[in-house]
């Protein structure tokens, strides 16, 4: 039990911890959402997908580039979810959701930079198990694929598609964090809700709607860019250009599975964080 008028506040590195074991339960997920968005093939369903990785190449490759992402997640997230709730608890006093949202833009600027070497190693490492074993980059693990693009095509391919990156941090952290606690504040005035895994996994599973829709736009964006061949793209407008080719729906190519990722990955992110604040959390006088 706390002493009265105090509350737990997170330590700034609970929120990569959280998300990085989220994404290990969540990473299959990742990956089948990254392969439909590269794919050309119409009509190519998730489960379709799963089925036809699973066949080739084993139940292994739906993990392909695990190592890849657990490093995104403490990099980006870590970032993200640091510089946020510093802001956050530097405040004096109640701070609104418009200002939960400034918080949320410069923590996710920040955090999706910072990510996106990770996040290149990431994308290439799944997209792998759909190329033919010729066209492979076949990296080894996460380090490995940091210290051969380097070598092979410079330190500046390593944020190739920073600028998308970084976008869609901001709505994501956006659409996650700001919305997240704009959903708890308003559950924590009604009665039958309390601080609690319940209310924890309500907000987050509505967060995690809003992030999606928000985000997948840029994040079919991003995952072209960072999965393209050197000159394959000329400008961020070149692939936008090529995107609507195929029209709208394009830009949301993969929503399904998106949400089917990042609605797990947002609700155990969030249930991992709480009772990492609440059970490890540095005890602070209610301002």
């Amino acid at each position: 039990m706390e002493p009265p008028n105090t509350k737990r506040i997170s330590k700034w590195y609970f929120g990569g911890l959280a998300c990085a074991g989220a994404a290990c339960v969540t990473h299959p997920l990742d990956l089948i959402k990254v392969l439909l968005q590269t794919q050309q093939e119409k009509n190519v369903t998730m489960p379709v997908m799963v089925a036809r990785i699973v066949r080739t190449q084993g139940i292994r490759a739906l993990y392909n580039g695990i190592s890849a992402s657990v490093l995104r997640q403490l990099t980006y997230s870590t970032a993200r979810f640091a510089i946020y709730e510093s802001l956050k608890n530097s405040a004096t006093g109640p701070t609104s959701f418009l200002a939960r949202i400034g918080m949320a833009s410069i923590a996710g600027a920040a955090g999706g930079f910072i990510g996106t070497p990770g996040d290149v190693v990431n994308v290439r490492m799944q997209n792998d198990v759909k190329l033919p074993p010729e066209q492979r980059r076949n990296y080894n693990n996460a380090f490995d694929g940091l210290i051969r693009v380097t070598r092979e095509e410079g330190v500046t391919k390593l944020f190739s598609g920073a600028t998308m990156a970084t976008s869609r941090a901001i709505v994501m952290t956006i659409g996650q964090l700001s919305t997240y606690d704009q959903i708890k504040l308003v559950l924590l005035t009604l009665p039958f809700f309390e601080d609690s895994p319940s209310t924890h996994f309500t907000a987050s599973i509505l967060a995690a709607g809003v992030a999606t829709t928000l985000t997948q736009p840029l994040d079919v964006m991003k995952t072209r860019a960072m999965n393209a061949k050197p000159g394959e793209y000329k400008s961020l407008f070149h692939i936008f250009a090529h995107t609507a080719q195929a029209g709208p729906l394009a830009f949301f190519k993969g929503y399904v599975p998106a949400f089917a990722r990042l609605g797990p990955q947002t609700v155990l992110t969030f249930l991992f964080f709480e009772q990492l604040r609440l059970n490890f959390g540095t005890i602070v006088p209610i301002k």
